[in-house]
């Protein structure tokens, strides 16, 4: 289980006109190379008067699908440059299709390299881009006089609290990355003389973005976005 990676939240678009050439990069969130291929070919229809529809994509939380294509323009000016930025950015199940709209001036080798990168930099600026989290789902049990050093604890490590209730007890309702789990319930043990209970209750992957928790079904939220 890989503990983090960055990905796609919300895809975007990006727009790069170098010598009357327009560039459009089109990012999106995919999980499977059938989903890649359904959107490239939607793309393609959307675009179906450019002059080539480049595109890399990487899928897999351990990049276990890399794939380019140059699409008719010289080999390696392309797909590969492509390809380079979402490997330096970290990204997985992320696909960028690059649409070229030829402007009548020729760029040369380096100049597509450099167009084409610089297409998928722009495309990814306009999306949202998060890192998931391995983590876990715990509930807090406790008495009054542990609320205040459990709240300290969590405020330290900038751990959210999702829900709390307060009845003759307190339950309280946390996500941490799973590697500091063992390590807070200790402290939390020792901060309340035992009188706190913990128990997992979930194992799951999150993010913040803006402040706002995000998980489950809200991760792919905005995957259907049209082509």
């Amino acid at each position: 289980m890989v503990e983090r990676y960055k990905t796609i939240y919300i895809g975007g678009e990006g727009e790069l006109i170098e010598k009357k050439s327009r560039f459009i990069a089109t990012v999106r969130l995919v999980e499977s190379e059938e989903e890649a291929l359904q959107i490239l070919e939607a793309l393609r229809k959307k675009y179906w008067n450019a002059t080539h529809n480049c595109f890399a994509y990487v899928i897999g939380e351990k990049r276990e699908t890399v794939r380019c294509s140059d699409d008719g323009e010289p080999s390696g000016t392309a797909g590969r440059p492509m390809l380079d930025v979402l490997l330096g950015e970290g990204i997985c199940n992320v696909l960028v299709v690059v649409t070229r709209y030829f402007g009548g001036t020729l760029l040369g080798t380096g100049g597509l390299v450099r167009a084409y990168s610089q297409a998928v930099q722009a495309g990814l600026a306009k999306s949202t881009v998060i890192e998931k989290i391995y983590g876990v789902r715990m509930q807090i049990h406790t008495d009054y006089n542990g609320v205040g050093k459990i709240q300290y604890l969590l405020g330290q490590r900038k751990i959210p609290i999702l829900c709390a209730e307060y009845t003759d007890k307190v339950r309280m309702e946390v996500m941490i990355p799973a590697g500091d789990a063992g390590k807070l319930q200790a402290e939390i043990t020792e901060g309340t003389n035992g009188r706190a209970r913990m128990e997992i209750s979930e194992n799951l992957y999150f993010a913040v973005n803006e402040g706002e928790l995000i998980y489950h079904d809200a991760l792919t939220r905005y995957k259907n976005l049209e082509a």
